[in-house]
């Protein structure tokens, strides 16, 4: 138990390690894309870490397998680097028994995963959409930040500032453009005040209301040109209707079990797959961990992570192909898992040194043949 302990140890360390960091760099380039649309005015700073906040355990479900496995050949790399390996193995370990601590150790990242793929994640990714639909029902002008124009080209906007209680914006400058027989019309609304006023609760119709202002209509340089002066002029906002959060991804499990859709089949063998991967990992991790000090801990490393790297491929190309229906849904993803199940098997044979044994065992059997 206290080895089992020792081992755990230092791959848990490891995986959590690992997953920070790669945590950090998914989340740093999502990061600097939503910024973006921060500074275009698609989106609010605040919604920025609340969206961020919700993806976290669907990007975990998928770093996880990987930084398990990269840990298991750090962690099992240095203790044979340090000849520990090798003074468990005279003490009386065998490598059967070895394999058994790693697949125990697998079991603990395997819960861990199950939970982030059957419940955490889906229910995060729907609470994602909801937030999505509620941002989106926000017009530009929620948005809006004082003092900058925002938009581009003759699709502009711009207001000076908002009073702190009634929430009015002071100065506005609204520039558009209205298709009509003659083409595209510029429009330009300039007002002391506007406000948005919700008309209706039930389909959340709004309006735009000017106040003391000029709206210019026409081509500049034409004759066709029109000024409006005006106290108060409304405008209707365009409204975005809520849509119903269907998608495989943000389903429940047991939805999905009880489910006849194609998309809702792949979604749950996708979520199985990222569960039952990793002690398939496990015991090639094991199986390639194995290094001779003289070789360095990293000898390894590089065929390892390349048929991980194959097997996450596959499993994406099987995915997509069974969403396309290129392949057929009774195939699913379990023969990629039974390739690899079979390599898991031959790596432990050679690890094992099975083949070692029988080739050793050839001669002495010719030898009482004669």
């Amino acid at each position: 138990m206290r080895l089992f302990k020792y081992l755990a140890k230092e791959v848990l360390v490891s995986t959590a390690g690992v997953t920070l960091i790669l945590l950090l760099v998914i989340l740093s380039g999502r990061f600097s894309s939503y910024l973006g649309r921060i500074a275009e005015g698609k989106m609010t700073f605040e919604f920025l870490f609340v969206i961020l906040g919700f993806h976290v355990p669907s990007f975990i479900q998928m770093i996880l397998p990987l930084a398990f496995f990269l840990s298991l050949l750090l962690a099992f790399g240095r203790l044979y680097i340090e000849n520990e390996m090798s003074v468990l193995f005279s003490s009386g370990i065998s490598k059967i028994k070895l394999a058994g601590y790693t697949l125990g150790i697998a079991c603990i990242i395997g819960s861990l995963s199950a939970g982030l793929n059957f419940w955490l994640a889906p229910f995060s990714e729907y609470k994602a959409e909801e937030a999505s639909q509620a941002q989106n029902q926000l017009s530009s002008f929620d948005l809006l930040l004082p003092g900058r124009f925002e938009g581009s080209g003759q699709r502009t906007t711009y207001i000076d500032s908002f009073t702190p209680d009634e929430g009015w914006m002071n100065q506005v400058f609204l520039s558009d453009i209205v298709r009509k027989k003659d083409g595209n019309i510029p429009i330009q609304t300039l007002a002391d005040y506007a406000e948005q006023i919700n008309v209706s609760s039930e389909n959340n119709q709004k309006y735009l209301v000017f106040k003391n202002g000029s709206r210019y209509e026409g081509k500049p340089g034409t004759a066709n040109y029109r000024i409006t002066q005006f106290d108060t002029y409304a405008v209707r906002m365009e409204n975005t209707d809520q849509s119903e959060i269907d998608e495989a991804f943000t389903k429940t499990t047991l939805s999905l079990i009880n489910s006849d859709t194609l998309l809702d089949k792949v979604e749950l063998q996708w979520r199985i797959s990222l569960t039952i991967i990793i002690p398939i990992l496990a015991i090639i991790g094991l199986s390639l961990s194995q290094v001779n000090p003289r070789q360095g801990r990293f000898f390894k490393m590089l065929p390892a992570i390349l048929l991980m790297i194959l097997y996450m491929a596959l499993l994406i190309w099987g995915r997509t192909g069974l969403e396309k229906g290129k392949l057929p849904i009774s195939l699913g993803l379990w023969w990629i898992h039974g390739i690899f199940i079979l390599i898991a098997t031959l790596l432990f044979a050679q690890f094992n040194q099975v083949f070692e044994r029988r080739k050793a065992r050839l001669p002495d059997a010719a030898d009482e043949s004669e």
